[in-house]
């Protein structure tokens, strides 16, 4: 019953700014460490950025250091990505996930394209 389900994905000019949401129910949110991951063409997942469930600590990949910020809102059972200063590099799908009871769970994904 564990859904997670991404939105806000889009093409955005080099330098551009976008904010994903990860929708979740089946599990109490609000207990677990959340995360985003992305995959670029020929490449493998990688783990972007993961806030736990007390909100305030979170950790980031360098290559998104200074420019994408995590957060959560435990009231909507949901968590974001706010990405800034967008590199043609960041293209990618974006997955959310969470790790509950020995397995991972991910989204379907959100494409994120960065070109101009």
């Amino acid at each position: 019953q564990v859904q997670l389900v991404e939105s806000g994905g889009g093409l955005v000019q080099p330098g551009g700014s976008l904010k994903l949401s990860c929708a979740t129910s089946g599990f109490s949110f609000s207990l677990y460490a959340m995360s985003w991951y992305r995959q670029a063409p020929g490449k493998e997942r990688e783990l972007v950025a993961t806030v736990s469930y007390i909100s305030s600590v979170t950790n980031y990949a360098d290559s998104v250091k200074g420019r994408f910020s995590i957060s959560r809102d435990n009231a909507k059972n949901t968590v974001y990505l706010q990405m800034n200063s967008l590199k043609p590099e960041d293209t990618a799908v974006y997955y959310c996930s969470v790790f509950r009871q020995s397995l991972r769970y991910w989204g379907q994904g959100t494409q994120v394209t960065v070109s101009s």
